[in-house]
């Protein structure tokens, strides 16, 4: 079985060796020396400003997004979120679990954001905070960092980013940018076991969860701050997964962060090149290194049939689309452990398919 998928991914064989270990105990200085380098190295990768923290939780993505909308924001704000998916949909919804004053931007399919829509969401009210997933997972649209960045910056914008299938596919600088609090998960670019996820924030992010009147035990970044300080976290871990985490970001730093996000966009344009030659395309708004979206012409072989056959008959998993867009479309994820060979079996099996 070979995942072309978008999460989990295809794994490193490094990492899964460390997966078959025993789980070790973690309430010791070792531990604690391995969440300390880890944390140092996470913060590195994104560029963060002085002072910012790192937090560790032992939860999906959604979770850590969750935390992040309870810990830097209240009821007194009130944020842009940019609704492009299904995952940007997710802070919309939590926004209204806690009670959020928010605005939603819909970007609808195969539309582009622009700065227009941006103006045009946000008229001359008063806003403290935009909340946007950078790469919308559901339609691969990876949005325009330099353009939400300015606009933060103009209004004064508390700039909140779900990296989670952007970060190490595509470049993520928080000092660049701007950006207030980043968000990042195992199972994608990390290529490692799910169950942990990332969350670096700034030292405006940590002023805001200081004064937070949110209610939340697990959830509180005070108690990860302080934790975090001597390598720990307030509940049991991810543990495995940290030691995967630490074992993966060194060797991303032996070779070097850009270089790690260039072989990925170098796989994903040969893809795309490749699936074009076969009579296929992908949508024409900016799209992540992490992922594409292959469109199949009318008249032409079912999405969700070629979807099941990759899986039965070759190996191949990718992910197919649902709803309307089922049989005309899946997504084929690059990240993890993926060569320019591994573009070429999967084409010429599609390409397989598609001929019978």
């Amino acid at each position: 079985m070979k995942l072309f998928a978008v999460g989990p991914v295809e794994m490193y064989p490094e990492t899964m060796e460390i997966g078959g270990k025993q789980v070790p105990y973690f309430r010791n200085e070792e531990f604690s020396q391995v969440v300390l380098h880890t944390m140092d190295m996470l913060k590195e990768s994104v560029n963060a400003p002085e002072g910012s923290e790192a937090i560790m939780l032992a939860c999906s993505g959604t979770g850590a997004m969750e935390a992040a909308v309870m810990n830097c924001f209240s009821e007194s704000d009130k944020v842009l979120v940019i609704d492009g998916g299904s995952f940007g949909h997710r802070f919309v919804e939590l926004c209204q679990i806690h009670n959020i004053p928010y605005t939603p931007l819909a970007v609808d399919r195969g539309e582009t954001l622009t700065r227009n829509m941006l103006e045009q969401a946000t008229g001359e009210e008063k806003f403290t905070g935009l909340l946007v997933n950078i790469h919308e997972t559901s339609t691969g649209q990876l949005y325009d960092k330099q353009m939400l960045s300015d606009f933060c910056k103009e209004r004064e914008l508390f700039f909140a980013v779900d990296a989670i299938s952007s970060y190490l596919a595509d470049e993520l600088d928080m000092c660049r940018y701007g950006i207030d609090l980043v968000i990042a998960s195992s199972q994608k670019a990390l290529a490692l076991a799910p169950g942990l996820s990332m969350i670096v924030a700034s030292p405006n992010a940590l002023q805001r969860a200081e004064n937070s009147t949110q209610k939340t035990m697990y959830f509180d970044f005070r108690s990860y701050i302080s934790n975090g300080k001597r390598g720990q976290t307030p509940f049991t871990p991810s543990i495995r997964v940290m030691y995967e985490l630490e074992d993966r970001l060194t060797r991303i730093y032996e070779k070097g962060v850009d270089k790690v996000i260039s072989e990925t966009a170098e796989i994903a344009e040969d893809f795309r090149k490749k699936i074009r030659e076969i009579g296929l395309s992908f949508p024409d708004y900016p799209l992540s290194n992490f992922e594409t979206p292959v469109i199949f012409p009318e008249n032409s072989a079912d999405a969700y049939e070629v979807f099941l056959q990759l899986e039965k008959e070759y190996g191949f998993v990718v992910n197919p689309n649902g709803g309307d867009l089922a049989s005309v479309q899946f997504r084929v994820g690059h990240i993890g452990n993926h060569s320019i060979e591994d573009n070429d079996m999967l084409v010429d099996a599609i390409r397989q398919i598609m001929d019978k």
